[in-house]
């Protein structure tokens, strides 16, 4: 591996930082509606007793409530869909700048709700920060990926989900009733969006464009040179630009590739399913339910402060991805993402005992508590960052826009149903509704076990090549072990 590839410089270094603010956007604006959700409730049953002289229905509050959550990933699914009719129109970086003014609107909606006294506006708002975050979630993971060196991309490309619970963990905070989590602050603690926005605005213009989208897609390769030398801090990029040239002449060989042609064509369909099979492993994991109800969950284990647990389980996120990020590159993406998913399997197993036998035994809230946060951490070893960035490895530049659009559309769907159904599976599951994802962890723990394989190390190409292999000597049948070490000898 070259010297190079393994130097972080400060250009690289702003650039994913800058992109990464978007990602922070996805995770606040997923976690921000869980703490003030007492408050909020309050805020709809004055509103409809101000309009109809009567309190609200309790099912009508639940739908509204509910709509609030999932309206996020109605929005999400539609930006997400939209990504390839940015990106390769106006560039990844200023597609990233562009939909900031998604980021404006959605905080003046959000921010002027209780001036207004209009929930629409409040729900309207969440819809278009969702419709920000879906397209951020194609354009942070792309760019990432596309400015990487081959070496560090596992590494950077964990940075997504990082920004994702760093957000996260920023909106439990500021959800406090200390912060902004009171009746009176709130729809500060919605429209704070507004500062991240005009933060990535300010510096997005200093960071350079993918050096890829200029050689593949626009043709300048002098650019692209100029670019890859800021970012890899060397005169000597060479291999990058060989590597970039020869993605290039596959294009002209593949051509523009269609969503529809990912499933049609033998050469990618297997990795578009594994690509949403993993984002479907993200979502219908339960981490959603975890973050968007995590108050209510604690409540139920007997927390008497559940607002510092859901804190908690938000320090044991951010901590365990930094822990994936470090190992990411040396365990490798296949891996993690087993232990991951076998590791959250036990852990709702043991959520579940323990949340059963809460009423007869009083210390099972502990068990319960050490259960969530033991959960959270194994989703950020590997169902959490992967499935993000492995998108963009498993497809060359072609087919990359429709497929990541494909993931995204599959995550932020199935991201919709955990938020609009959870709260009802759980009024008729009870203690036993984590039973279900662990049915579904453990599926998808056999599709990755026989199906992903491992990415790290290899380029773009290279990992392209292998599906293409296996595409034209039909060897779709092959053992886990084959899968597993596809294209090891690339990494020799």
């Amino acid at each position: 591996m070259e010297t190079s590839g393994k130097h972080v410089t400060c250009q690289l270094m702003m650039a994913v930082g800058t992109a990464v603010i978007g990602s922070l956007q996805f995770g606040y604006n997923t976690g921000v509606i869980n703490a003030p959700q007492k408050i909020i409730e309050a805020f709809y049953n004055e509103t409809w007793a101000h309009r109809y002289s009567q309190s609200i229905p309790p099912t009508s509050l639940t739908t509204l409530w509910s709509l609030s959550v999932a309206i996020f990933s109605v929005g999400g699914i539609f930006g997400s869909f939209s990504v390839g009719l940015f990106v390769n129109r106006f560039g990844r970086r200023n597609s990233m700048l562009m939909v900031n003014v998604l980021a404006f609107i959605a905080a003046g909606l959000m921010g002027f709700s209780k001036m207004a006294a209009s929930w629409e506006m409040l729900i309207i708002g969440r819809f278009v920060v969702g419709l920000y975050s879906g397209l951020s979630t194609g354009f942070v993971p792309m760019y990432v990926g596309e400015i990487s060196p081959t070496s560090l991309r596992g590494a950077l490309g964990t940075l997504h989900q990082l920004g994702i619970v760093v957000g996260i963990l920023i909106a439990q905070i500021f959800g406090m009733d200390a912060i902004m989590g009171n009746a009176e602050l709130w729809p500060y603690l919605l429209g704070f969006t507004l500062v991240p926005a005009i933060v990535q605005c300010a510096l997005l213009p200093f960071c350079p464009e993918s050096p890829r989208y200029l050689l593949i897609n626009c043709n300048e390769e002098s650019q692209a040179k100029s670019v890859l030398k800021k970012l890899r801090g060397t005169l000597d990029v060479n291999n990058d630009v060989q590597e970039m040239k020869e993605e290039s002449r596959q294009m002209m060989q593949e051509k523009k590739v269609t969503i529809v042609e990912l499933f049609r064509s033998p050469l990618y369909r297997q990795p578009i399913y594994i690509a949403i099979m993993l984002q479907l492993s993200q979502q219908l994991s339960g981490i959603n339910a975890v973050f968007y109800y995590s108050t209510g969950i604690f409540e139920k284990a007997g927390v008497s402060q559940p607002v510092y647990a859901t804190i908690g389980a938000g320090v044991v996120n951010t901590a365990f991805t930094v822990v994936s990020l470090f190992v990411v590159e040396r365990v490798g993406r296949r891996s993690l993402h087993l232990t991951g998913l076998m590791g959250m399997a036990v852990s709702a197993v043991l959520m579940t005992v323990a949340m059963a036998l809460l009423d007869k035994l009083k210390w099972m809230s502990y068990v319960s508590i050490v259960a969530i946060f033991s959960f959270v951490a194994f989703f950020e070893i590997g169902p959490g960052p992967i499935p993000w960035f492995i998108v963009a490895e498993l497809f060359s530049q072609g087919p990359r826009p429709s497929a990541i659009a494909v993931a995204g559309f599959s995550n932020w769907t199935a991201n919709f149903i955990v938020g609009m159904c959870f709260q009802y599976v759980e009024q008729l599951c009870g203690p036993y509704v984590f039973i279900i994802f662990t049915l579904l962890l453990l599926v998808f723990f056999v599709f990755t076990y026989l199906k992903v394989p491992e990415t790290k190390g290899r380029t773009f190409d290279e990992i392209s090549a292998g599906f293409r292999e296996t595409a034209a000597a039909g060897t779709e049948k092959r053992s886990p072990e084959e899968l597993s070490t596809l294209g090891a000898d690339s990494q020799l």
